[in-house]
């Protein structure tokens, strides 16, 4: 009978007599194999495959797996040969009533290719414990093997790691039989971890072909062979398989669902040690059943396509990618004249301001509570180094860092970038799920943290060695798993005699993974390597003019750790960093007093609260902040307002707002007086293309910036990026500070990079006839509605000159192309509960906004727009989209 599988060509499904050649059976015997292959299919349309996927399934799944991969390599598009295999005992292949164990599985896949005359090019595809049964057919068959995929698998259990809880139980002796054999738990389970759940007749196919206990005897023989130590028979199976792995020079593709509970980013890691070459593509939130949770046979095309495999993995040179764009006036970066990050402090320890102050710390009581001098700092940064090399840390380590901004911070940093180890830097203003999510992610070799963050990586299990900065009494470290401390490892490096001279790094090296926001979508680790590094250095100096001798209050993370690469003073206000509204004016007047300072880095919602609370300056502090010379506000847009009444407080200070991104910081900058005059324009219509968003201004020394134009759709598929005055589209930016890469997700980068030399910001803008970026939203944010393609910022802006809206966000609802345009306002003060807003309010709102050329079909009020947590002024619109929807279908409001 044809089978009737959901999403399964009938056409496919085969089997297929083979004769053993050694392993389980003896030689000769015959066994009976079912699979799904759409060899035939291809050659009956007359399409010839550009190779063979070899699909492998681990337990207790069947070829039914890879149906998506099948569909996909039968497109005439990208005809790929692709034979999914029910391994014996498994699916609907013979079952044997013998033990099969690795070594055996691999040399059954080996009979039956032989058996299929299977042709190179090969790559082999494996999940769950077919991963280890592909790769040691791949490492038998090199002639045929292109290239390796592996999706949610393991063939090495990290020293250190406990056995998954999920398969110790499913291995103790007193569940073991019962559960994968006598009764279908052990399906069930595994069928359960699908995210979103399988639908029914998908759960029921899985189930099929494993009706009664006669048919799962491999299920519960594939659970007994794991080896968990050298005295299980397939140890050394495994292990040859473990160690053959990292011989592979064929192009390699991971894809992984960070949520399994049995193959984790654990397993992830010790792949990538193995194949370090490895695109590696992480799908936040999916679990252990990869291939339903999320499309893989679209990445796998494109990277078969990409990466060329079918050729060697070698683009021809007609297809290489054309060279990065010319950047006018880019800084020099050949290898001749690369300055690492720290140059400059290395500088001034070693010249006449040795003895000077460098880096400060301030009380709560508004006093220096920790100075190091250019000298100081320079040794407590080679001593530290020193320490960490001899405890194990090298180059290429990763190391992250859970320590606040100050002294103690910028010293791990450069001892860290010296080395060159990789710092992983994430803040706590993700949330603990977001921090959570990232650190795991980045899978850390290290982790250095004060308590708090040793606590919560004890509690929730981040990876890493686990450093103290502080010495810890015996039990809070036995507690903390911390193996040492920062002080302790520089007294050990002081000891040993710190060499000041350490080798210069190699610039194309990776130097910091640091994360986004997570204000659009969950974090990404950002790659940056040393040259780019020190280019954003390069790019903040010439572009604001702060050399050597300027002394500023870092009162923004992400430039806490500019100052020494810069060469100047820093001074960390009384704050919590992670937390931008907890710096008051008072503490802020205290750090520019205690340096005399010239410069200012804050938050938008930092000088929100400055402004709030500047009555608690005294006289002293006000001369202090009114000799700053400039202010730096980054992380979200800052209105003309605020600004304005930041120009009272700092009156000399020339006020500048910089555009950009963790990617790309920073891209574009406007001052103040730009801000105005761009308003100006835009409200006396004299300059084309002025208005409709925030005015960004001009791109920053080295970079240059261009839009590809949307389409009616609300993409941006075009490939010609242009400047044209009044063209909407998504922003590009090319500069060398530009990122290296993001990290662990191959396919995110290879859509930001799909333009050669540019990077693709997600954000839409345009220019006006004078040059100057204007930021629309963000690209995700886009509401195609009927006959228009609505962008939401300019509306928003519209909407908040209202008496009464505090906050405004434009969502689209519906079906893409015929979604209605609605209005959310945060009102003041704050509305009751959330829902339609009253009519007079509602009627303004639809005023304001068709002053923009928004057409609003209907206007929600709420106590509070969802922001994110780290910038306090990101609107979630996808969230708020969300529930506009439900509220509009009749649903209970609630919080958005």
């Amino acid at each position: 009978m044809t089978p009737q599988w959901p999403g399964v060509d009938p056409e496919w499904s085969r089997t297929i007599a083979v004769g053993s050649t050694s392993g389980a059976d003896p030689h000769g015997t015959v066994r009976r194999w079912h699979l799904l292959d759409n060899g035939d299919q291809l050659a009956r349309r007359g399409l010839a495959p550009a190779g063979t996927l070899l699909c492998v399934h681990g337990n207790p799944t069947w070829s039914y797996l890879w149906r998506t991969l099948l569909a996909a390599g039968s497109d005439p598009a990208h005809p790929w040969r692709v034979v999914a295999v029910d391994q014996l005992d498994m699916g609907y292949s013979e079952r044997t009533g013998t033990f099969r164990r690795l070594a055996d599985r691999i040399t059954d896949l080996g009979d039956l290719t032989d058996a299929l005359e299977l042709a190179g090019p090969v790559v082999t595809v494996g999940h769950d414990w077919g991963g280890a049964v592909s790769l040691g057919w791949a490492l038998a068959h090199p002639e045929l093997l292109a290239g390796v995929v592996l999706t949610n698998t393991a063939v090495h259990q990290p020293s250190g790691a406990g056995v998954p809880p999920a398969l110790r139980l499913a291995l103790h002796p007193a569940v073991h039989r019962w559960g994968t054999t006598t009764s279908d738990a052990f399906l069930r389970v595994t069928h359960a971890l699908a995210r979103p759940a399988l639908p029914a007749e998908v759960r029921r196919t899985y189930l099929a072909p494993y009706r009664g206990a006669g048919r799962r005897a491999g299920v519960g023989n594939f659970v007994a062979d794991i080896p968990l130590d050298a005295s299980h028979p397939s140890f050394a199976a495994l292990n040859g398989v473990a160690e053959g792995v990292r011989d592979l020079q064929v192009p390699a593709l991971m894809l992984w669902g960070p949520k399994d509970p049995i193959f984790s980013d654990r397993y992830l890691k010790d792949l990538v040690g193995r194949l370090p070459h490895a695109d590696v593509h992480r799908f936040e939130g999916a679990g252990h059943l990869l291939a339903e949770d999320r499309d893989i046979a679209a990445p796998i095309f494109r990277w078969l396509a990409e990466r060329d495999v079918a050729r060697g993995g070698e683009r021809p040179a007609s297809d290489a990618p054309p060279a990065a764009p010319h950047r006018e006036g880019a800084p020099e970066q050949e290898p001749g004249g690369f300055r690492p990050l720290w140059a400059a402090l290395g500088e001034h320890a070693a010249g006449p301001a040795g003895d000077d102050l460098a880096v400060a710390e301030m009380s709560p009581e508004g006093a220096v509570s920790r100075s190091l001098s250019w000298k100081q700092l320079d040794r407590s940064i080679a001593e530290l180094a020193a320490g960490l090399r001899e405890a194990g840390v090298h180059g290429g380590s990763r190391v992250s860092l859970m320590v606040p901004p100050g002294a103690d911070l910028t010293v791990a940093l450069y001892a860290c970038l010296r080395l060159g180890a990789v710092v992983v830097v994430a803040d706590a203003g993700l949330g603990t799920r977001g921090l959570s999510r990232a650190v795991k992610g980045a899978a850390p070799d290290v982790l250095i943290g004060i308590d708090r963050a040793l606590a919560a990586a004890t509690a929730l299990g981040w990876p890493g060695r686990r450093i103290s900065v502080r010495d810890l009494p015996a039990g809070r470290r036995r507690v903390l798993g911390v193996e040492t401390s920062l002080a302790a490892l520089a007294r050990r490096g002081a000891a040993l005699g710190a060499d000041p001279e350490w080798p210069a790094p190699d610039p194309a090296a990776p130097a910091a993974v640091l994360f986004t926001s997570g204000s659009t979508g969950p974090a990404k680790g950002v790659v940056y390597t040393h040259r780019q590094l020190a280019a954003m250095r390069d790019t903040v100096a010439r572009t604001f003019g702060i050399h050597s001798g300027a002394r500023l209050v870092a009162g923004f993370a992400p430039f806490a750790l500019l100052g020494p690469a810069l060469g100047a003073v820093s001074v960390t206000p009384a704050m919590d960093v992670t937390a931008p509204r907890t710096l008051t004016a008072r503490a802020l007047a205290d750090a520019a007093a205690a340096i005399d300072a010239t410069v200012v880095f804050a938050s938008p919602a930092a000088l929100r609260n400055v402004l709030a609370t500047r009555d608690g300056v005294d006289a002293a502090g006000r001369q202090a902040l009114e000799r700053v010379d400039m202010l730096l506000s980054a992380g979200a847009p800052v209105p003309e307002p605020l600004l304005a009444q930041v120009q009272q407080l700092l009156p000399r200070a020339s006020l500048h707002t910089p555009y950009g991104m963790t990617e790309a910081l920073p891209v574009t900058d406007i001052s103040l007086e730009g801000i105005r005059a761009a308003d100006a324009d835009a409200a006396a219509g004299t300059v084309a293309g002025a208005g409709n968003g925030v005015c960004v201004g001009l791109p920053v020394h080295g970079a240059r910036v261009a839009v590809v134009p949307l389409a009616a759709d609300g993409t941006a598929p075009g490939s010609d990026p242009v400047t044209a005055a009044g063209v909407t589209g998504e922003i590009l930016v090319s500069a060398p500070h530009v990122k290296d890469a993001y990290d662990r997700l191959w396919l995110t980068q290879l859509e930001s990079s799909s333009l050669p030399g540019w990077h693709r910001t997600g954000d839409v803008g345009h220019f006006d006839a004078a040059g100057r970026l204007w930021v629309e939203g963000r690209l995700a944010h886009v509401v195609t509605a009927p006959e228009a393609v609505v962008t939401p910022v300019g509306a928003e802006q519209a909407m908040e000159r209202l008496d009464g809206v505090r906050l405004a966000a434009v969502a689209g609802v519906g079906p893409a192309g015929t979604q209605a345009v609605v209005a959310v306002v945060e009102t003041a003060p704050p509305a009751r509960r959330a829902g339609p807003a009253a009519p007079q309010l509602a009627g303004r709102v639809r005023a304001a906004a068709r002053t923009a050329g928004v057409p609003v079909s209907a206007v929600l009020a709420v106590p509070a727009l969802p922001v994110d947590i780290r910038h306090n002024a990101k609107i979630d619109r996808t969230r708020l989209s969300r529930w506009a929807a439900r509220v509009l279908a009749g649903g209970r409001p609630g919080t958005p």
